[in-house]
Order: structure tokens, then C-alpha cells, then sequence
């Protein structure tokens, strides 16, 4: 557990020049877990002032960031109640409750998605390639919900889309276009949040994602396109429940595209690289030129021309908003064509770093 931070607002000490020439370079690099080791050092050596001890928390906490542990993101939170960040991490955070409040992610993923795109510039800066696979195969899980996001007005939320949804969604009904296993997904997904914080956390480790596989097969159906237009990329509905049906055809059709773009890279093979490289036995982590390849294979699958020209990547309608360096050239335009709205890499983790400096006497 995190330390008592004291809210942020202890004094600001000067390092001394052997301080500054090994925080620094930690700072620069996002080294938070080595940063949070050398300022634990100095404090068990009593060195170390209540400044010491609050930038020691806050890089045990940008380590936790970075390892996108977004289960305990309000925990983290909650022990910095005066940071200006707060609001940013509790925007990524899944609720720990199934009727709190503050949804998190569940009422938007956009939050959640500009700190993966933070965290993947930031990984490969830090020159680790299997966490670069890990983040992007991470980009994938939500992307059908993040494209729904803009009808449903949530990022899949449970506890609002049983509101919303209805007729076949959850049923044995055998003209849904759900298989058995999706079927039993959009169940759990009624009742989510209807029963205890166990049943609540199993729905959330087990099934959420899945859920984005089912609201998928709901758009893709059979009104909004026609045979042969559109990459096939699954199954589809040919017979959509009345609550798919509202709103005219243009915006079922953009959901559609927006669907299907997001099922493209998740079959992808820069997701498929993290299947492949399950790191043992010595093997499997994959090389930087490996890691090339397969986001150049990825992306030319990503920008192929559709044969009604809907690919919304291609059209370049809603461009991404990408740091100078993106890890993966190109990835903030695709979450951002799949959202149906302009997103970029958010600046969390720079923020906690700038705080530690400024602690550290290093700005």
C-alpha cells in the first residue's frame, strides 16, 4: 500500500548533483519502478525529507499506472486526493463496485484509451518490446465497445445497457445471431451489476470484453449492409433486435464500419504476436524488427480499401492526435477512426513524473 502523501504540498528540497545525474535520466526514461527504488534506499538510509517520501509514492504509483493495474486505479487515486491527475485516473479506473457511482471506463473508455496510448509510446521509449505487444494486444480488448460508445452513450456499461437492450440480446432465441458463448456473455451482462462484488468482478475478469464480441454481431447486421460489401470479419445478425434499428441507416452503417475496423485489428497480427509469445522455456520474447513487421502487416490490413470505400481508416474522416514519436505509427488514428472521435496519447504518467521533479528539485 501507498504511503500517506501528505495531499502533494510538502517542500520542495534541492538534490545535490550526484542526485540530479541519477534522477534525472530516471525521470526522462519514465524509470518510475528504479526511481522508487533509489528513493526507498535513501530513505532507509534516513536521507530522505517527507518531500523524499512523497515522490517515492507517487513513482510506486506511476509504476502501478504503467503497468496499467486499472483495477486499482482509485485506490491510487485516493491517496493523492490534491493531485491535479486525480480526475485522469479515475476516468481509466473500473469501478470496484457494481453501483458505484463513478463508473470509470464503464461510463467512458476514452480516458482508459489515452493512457494505453501514453503507456505504449512510453514502453517502447523505455526499449521493452514484449510490453509494447502486451499494451497493443490491450488496445484491442474494448475497441468494439469504444465504437458503440457513441450510440450507446457509455463504454459498455452494464448497469446502463440492460436499459437499453432487449428482445433476443440474453435469450435462447434461435433467430439471434449469437452463439451459445455470447449468448451467456450478454446474460452476465444483465445482470452484472444486479447481484454481489464477486459475481461483479467475475463478470468484469471473465466476460466484459466478450461483451464487446456480442454488441459487435448486433451492429454488423443485415440492414445496414448488403452481402459482399464490407470485409467479412464474423458473424453477423440477420435478424437485429428494434433497439439496433434506432437512428437512421447512415449511422448504423458508420457503426458498422466502425465494428468491423475494430474486429480487423483484433485478428490483427500485432495482436497475434502476443499469442505467440508466451515467454518461456527462454523463448518468445519478440524483437523490435519482429514487432515492425508485424504492425507494417497490421497496418496494410488496416488501411485495405473496402469494396463499398467505407473503411473509415482510409477515409481519414477523424485523424488521431499522435505524439511526434508514436510508437506504432498510425494506432492513434485507428482508435480514433473506431471512436468516431479524435484521441490521442494522454499525459498522466508525464504529469506524475513532472511532480516528482518538481519535488526533486530537477525541473
Amino acid at each position: 500500500m501507498l504511503g500517506d502523501p501528505g495531499g502533494g504540498t510538502a517542500p520542495v528540497r534541492a538534490a545535490c548533483v550526484m542526485d540530479a545525474a541519477l534522477l534525472r535520466p530516471l525521470l526522462t526514461g519514465h524509470w518510475y519502478d528504479a526511481l522508487a527504488a533509489v528513493l526507498d534506499a535513501e530513505i532507509a538510509r534516513g536521507e530522505g525529507d517527507p518531500g523524499a517520501v512523497v515522490a517515492r509514492n507517487l513513482a510506486v504509483a506511476a509504476k502501478r499506472v504503467l503497468d496499467l493495474d486499472a483495477e486499482d486505479f482509485g485506490s491510487i487515486a485516493e491517496s493523492f486526493p490534491q493531485v491535479t491527475w486525480r480526475d485522469d485516473l479515475n476516468g481509466a479506473c473500473f469501478p470496484l463496485h457494481p453501483r458505484d457511482p463513478h463508473r470509470g471506463a464503464l461510463a467512458s473508455l476514452v480516458p482508459l484509451y489515452e493512457l494505453m496510448l501514453e503507456v505504449l509510446d512510453l514502453r517502447a521509449r523505455r526499449a521493452e518490446p514484449l510490453q509494447v505487444v502486451v499494451t497493443a494486444h490491450l488496445i484491442g480488448e474494448y475497441l468494439p465497445q469504444l465504437a458503440w460508445e457513441s450510440t450507446l452513450g457509455h463504454g459498455g456499461d452494464p448497469l446502463r445497457l440492460r436499459e437499453q437492450v432487449g428482445e433476443r440480446w440474453g435469450s435462447d432465441d434461435p433467430s439471434c445471431g449469437h452463439g451459445p458463448g455470447l449468448r451467456a456473455t450478454a446474460r452476465r451482462a444483465l445482470h452484472a451489476c444486479s447481484g454481489d462484488i464477486a459475481g461483479y468482478t467475475g463478470y468484469l475478469d471473465r466476460f466484459h470484453s466478450r461483451q464487446g464480441a456480442a454488441l459487435a454481431v448486433c451492429a454488423m447486421h443485415h440492414r445496414a449492409t448488403e452481402a459482399g460489401e464490407r470485409p467479412d470479419v464474423g458473424d453477423t445478425c440477420a435478424n437485429p433486435c428494434s433497439w439496433v434499428l434506432r437512428g437512421d441507416r447512415v449511422r448504423q452503417r458508420d457503426l458498422d464500419a466502425r465494428v468491423r475496423l475494430a474486429l480487423i485489428y483484433q485478428g490483427s497480427p500485432i495482436v497475434g504476436l502476443r499469442h505467440h509469445a508466451p515467454v518461456g522455456h527462454f523463448f518468445g520474447v519478440p524483437s523490435a524488427a519482429e514487432i515492425s513487421a508485424a504492425w507494417l502487416s497490421t497496418w496494410e490490413r488496416l488501411v485495405a480499401p473496402w469494396p463499398d470505400g467505407a473503411n473509415p481508416l482510409s477515409l481519414g474522416a477523424v485523424p488521431g492526435r499522435a505524439e511526434p514519436d508514436e510508437a506504432l505509427p498510425g494506432m492513434a488514428n485507428l482508435v480514433s477512426a473506431v471512436a468516431g472521435r479524435t484521441i490521442g496519447p494522454g499525459r498522466l504518467l508525464r504529469h506524475i513524473g513532472r511532480e516528482i521533479a518538481e519535488l526533486e528539485g530537477l525541473t
